[in-house]
C-alpha cells in the first residue's frame, strides 16, 4: 500500500489487534511477540494487497496472478 490514507493507516493498526488474537488462538504468537509494529504492518499490508488483487482478477475473470 502506497500513499496510505488516515482512514487505512488507522485500519492497519486496528487490525493488529484481530491479528494477535488470531496468532494468540492458533498458538502463532512467540514469534512476533517482540516485532515492530511497522513489521506486523507489512504482514497486514501484504495479505490486503493480496487479497485486493486477487478480487480484481476475479472481477475481470483472469485467474492469472501477476
Amino acid at each position: 500500500m502506497i500513499d496510505k490514507t488516515e482512514s487505512e493507516k488507522r485500519a492497519i493498526k486496528e487490525a493488529r489487534q484481530v491479528l494477535a488474537e488470531t496468532l494468540t488462538e492458533l498458538d502463532l504468537m512467540a514469534p512476533f511477540h517482540d516485532r515492530a509494529a511497522a513489521d506486523i504492518d507489512r504482514i497486514i499490508e501484504s495479505c490486503v494487497d493480496g487479497f485486493q488483487q486477487s478480487m480484481r482478477r476475479q472481477a475481470f475473470n483472469d485467474d492469472t496472478p501477476s
